[in-house]
């Protein structure tokens, strides 16, 4: 199975850009089969540009002001 690490919104050339890190874990035995595995890819669909959108709405709101 595929266990997210961590990821990133990076705005480049005015599109979104998500990296994330995934770790890969054998699923009977719980060890790790591989770590800190890296994919990105950019936000085109509606739905999650908005949600990003609404993810930096709440940045710039509660933690800028």
């Amino acid at each position: 199975m595929k266990q997210l690490s961590s990821f990133a919104v990076i705005t480049v050339g005015g599109g979104d850009r998500i990296s994330f890190t995934f770790d890969e874990i054998n699923e009977d035995t719980g060890e790790p089969i591989s770590m800190n595995k890296k994919q990105s890819f950019y936000a085109v669909d509606n739905d999650l540009k908005e949600n990003i959108e609404a993810i930096k709405d709440y940045i710039r709101e509660h933690k800028l002001s």
